[in-house]
C-alpha cells in the first residue's frame, strides 16, 4: 500500500509518547515510556528530550522522570475556546448545580468514549470526579447510553456489539445483552440511569443534549449518593431539572447559534 505522504510519522510517535501519561501514570522514567509506547530506546530518548526542550514535559533533575507540563493546560484553554458547546452550556450547568446542590457534569462523545468537558462538584465529590478531561468507555456511563439512545436502531446495535468495555466496580454492567437493554430503555425513557457503575454507592442519571440533526452531541449528567437518594426520588426530584437544562442547551447548538457564539468570542 502506498504510504500517505501527508502523514508525519515522527509527529505521530511524539503524540504517542504524550499519550503514555494518564491518571495512573503521572510521572514516567525513560524505561517506563519505552514500555508503554513500544518505541525503541533511541527514538524514545530523542522524543522525550525534544518534548522537554519544547516545554511539553517537565523533567525532575534528580529522578530524571518526566511529567506533563503546564503547556497541557494551555492546550486545554485553547480547546475550551474552540468548543462552542462548553461556553453555551456552562451558565445552565451552574444554575442546575446551584438548584440541586449535587454534582453536575457535561459529557461529550469522543470516539467510542465519553469525555467530561465541564464538572461542577458538590461538597461530597471525590477529587477524581472533579477533573475535566477524564475519558471513559461510553457504554459504561449513563451519559454515553443517553447519547447512544438518540442514534438509529442499526447504529445502536453496532455500538453495543463492538464498543469497548471496562469494569470500574463489581457492579459495572459489562454483559452486552444487558447493555443493549439499558440503551433501549434509555430510548424509551429519554434518559439513562444506573447505580455504582463508576463508584460504589453512586447513583447517576443523564439526559441527552440534542444536536441539529436529531442526534445527541453531549449529555448533562448528575450524580448523587445512594445514601441520600434512590431511583424513584432521583426521577422525581432531579430528572425534571436535568431535562430542562438539556433542552435549554439544545437550541443553542443549532448552526446559526454556534456561528453567533464564535463571533462573540
Amino acid at each position: 500500500m502506498k504510504q500517505n505522504t501527508l502523514y508525519v510519522g515522527s509527529l505521530a510517535k511524539g503524540l504517542k509518547l504524550l499519550r503514555a501519561f494518564d491518571d495512573r501514570h503521572t510521572d514516567l522514567s525513560l524505561s517506563d515510556l519505552i514500555e508503554r509506547t513500544g518505541l525503541d530506546k533511541s527514538a524514545t530518548q530523542r522524543l522525550a528530550y525534544t518534548l522537554h526542550m519544547e516545554g511539553m514535559l517537565d523533567k525532575d533533575p534528580v529522578t530524571r522522570r518526566y511529567r506533563p507540563s503546564h503547556a497541557w493546560l494551555e492546550l486545554a484553554f485553547a480547546y475550551y475556546w474552540a468548543d462552542p458547546i462548553v461556553g453555551r452550556a456552562l451558565p445552565k450547568l451552574i444554575e442546575l448545580s446551584q438548584q440541586l446542590g449535587e454534582t453536575v457534569n457535561l459529557a461529550e462523545l469522543s470516539g467510542d468514549h465519553i469525555i467530561y468537558t465541564n464538572r461542577l462538584p458538590c461538597k461530597r465529590t471525590q477529587f477524581a470526579a472533579t477533573v475535566i478531561g477524564r475519558r471513559i468507555p461510553a457504554l459504561m456511563t449513563t451519559s454515553g447510553r443517553a447519547m447512544i439512545a438518540t442514534y438509529p436502531e442499526a447504529e445502536r446495535k453496532m455500538i453495543v456489539e463492538s464498543w469497548p468495555m471496562r469494569a470500574f466496580t463489581p457492579h459495572t454492567m459489562t454483559d452486552r445483552a444487558e447493555l443493549a437493554a439499558a440503551v433501549e430503555k434509555a430510548v424509551q425513557d429519554g434518559y439513562a440511569i444506573a447505580t455504582s457503575q463508576m463508584i460504589i454507592g453512586e447513583l447517576a442519571i443523564a439526559a441527552p443534549i440534542i444536536g441539529p440533526d436529531g442526534r445527541s452531541i453531549a449529555a448533562v449528567q448528575c450524580t448523587v449518593s445512594t445514601h441520600h437518594y434512590d431511583k424513584e426520588r432521583l426521577r422525581k426530584e432531579i430528572l425534571p431539572a436535568l431535562w430542562d437544562t438539556a433542552n435549554a442547551i439544545s437550541p443553542a447548538m443549532r448552526p446559526s447559534s454556534v456561528r453567533e457564539f464564535a463571533s462573540e468570542t
